[in-house]
C-alpha cells in the first residue's frame, strides 16, 4: 500500500514561504536530477515527492531538503501517481503546482506564479517547457510545449485515457493532461525541463510510454479523454491530431523523423537535434509495432 509521512504543514503567513502553492513532484530514481529540481523550490510552501520505490538516494536526497515523501506503489489501472496524491494528500495550499524531477524553476517563472495565483479570474496556467537535452537547449525540433501544471486545488484533475493500464506501463501519467474547471491562461516564464540524464535511462523510459500510447490509440478515440484529437483545440489537442494523421502514412516513422528535423528546423539544434529527432522516430516507430504486437495477439 501506498505509504504516507506526517505531512509538514507551512501556510503562507510562515516567512519562510515565498510561493504559497503545494508542489508534487514524480521520482523514481532522481537522485541525479531531484538537486537541482527541490533547489529551485526553496521558498515554496510545500513539496511532496510521490517515489516509486528508488534503489538509489533519491528519498534521503528530498528529506535533505526538507521535502516530504510519500511512497507509491502501484498495480495496475487508475488513478496512476500524480493524480493519487492529488486525491490523497493532505494539501496545505489553495494551488497545486505539478513540477517533474528534471525540471527546474527559475526566480522569474516563481516571481510570476507568485502574482498571477491573486487572480481570482483564472482556474489553471499553462507553463511552457524549455527543453536541454545531452547539455544544449533545443530551440526547434519541435521541443517546446506548453503543460498545464499549475492550477486551483479541487478545480483540476488529470483525464484518464486508459483505466485498463498495469505495471508495465510506466506508474505515472504520461500523455495524460490535466483538465481545469474555469479559465486557463499562459505564463511569460518558462520552467527549464533537462529532458535526459543517460540515453540508456531515456530509451527505458520512453519504452514503457510506447507500451501505454500503443493500447491507448489500438483502442482509439474512445479513450481520447477529455481532450480528443483536434487540429483546432489546444496544444495537446493538435499533437494528438498530428500523430493520429501520421500514424495511418505507411513509413510514419521516417516522415515524423523529418517533420522533426527538417520542417521544425531540428537540424538548427545540432549533433543533439539530430539525436532528438532520431529518437522521435524511433519511438513512433515502437508505438507502431507494438500496435500491430497486440493486434496480432486478438487474432
Amino acid at each position: 500500500m501506498q505509504k504516507l509521512e506526517e505531512p509538514r504543514q507551512l501556510r503562507s503567513t510562515d516567512p519562510t514561504v515565498h510561493l504559497p502553492v503545494s508542489v508534487i513532484v514524480p521520482t523514481r530514481n532522481e537522485a541525479r536530477n531531484l538537486p537541482r529540481c527541490l533547489e529551485s523550490l526553496r521558498g515554496a510552501g510545500e513539496v511532496y515527492v510521490i517515489d516509486s520505490q528508488s534503489s538509489d538516494d533519491t528519498a534521503d536526497i528530498a528529506r535533505s531538503f526538507g521535502a516530504q515523501v510519500v511512497q507509491f506503489h502501484y498495480q495496475s489501472g487508475w488513478p496512476k501517481k500524480r493524480q493519487w496524491a492529488m486525491d490523497t494528500l493532505p494539501l496545505a495550499y489553495d494551488w497545486i503546482f505539478l513540477v517533474d524531477a528534471d525540471e527546474a524553476l527559475t526566480p522569474e517563472l516563481a516571481e510570476e506564479i507568485k502574482q498571477v495565483i491573486q487572480d481570482p479570474r483564472f482556474g489553471g496556467y499553462y507553463i511552457a517547457l524549455r527543453m536541454f537535452f545531452l547539455g544544449r537547449a533545443l530551440r526547434h525540433s519541435g521541443a517546446s510545449f506548453y503543460k498545464l501544471s499549475l492550477f486551483r486545488r479541487g478545480k483540476g484533475s488529470f483525464e484518464c485515457r486508459l483505466r485498463d493500464q498495469d505495471t508495465s506501463m510506466c506508474d505515472m501519467e504520461v500523455h495524460e493532461h490535466v483538465v481545469v474547471e474555469g479559465e486557463t491562461a499562459k505564463l511569460r516564464n518558462p520552467l527549464l525541463h533537462h529532458n535526459i540524464e543517460s540515453l540508456s535511462r531515456y530509451l527505458q523510459k520512453h519504452d514503457e510510454y510506447s507500451n501505454w500510447e500503443a493500447r491507448v490509440w489500438l483502442l482509439g478515440e474512445a479513450n481520447s479523454g477529455e481532450l480528443p484529437p483536434s487540429l483546432f483545440g489546444t496544444q495537446a489537442q493538435r499533437r494528438r491530431w498530428l500523430r493520429k494523421k501520421f500514424f495511418r502514412i505507411p513509413g510514419s516513422s521516417i516522415l515524423f523523423f523529418l517533420y522533426k528535423y527538417v520542417f521544425r528546423l531540428g537540424f538548427l539544434d545540432g549533433v543533439p537535434g539530430l539525436i532528438y529527432c532520431g529518437l522521435q522516430g524511433i519511438q513512433f516507430f515502437q508505438i507502431k509495432v507494438k500496435i500491430y504486437e497486440l493486434r496480432a495477439k486478438k487474432d
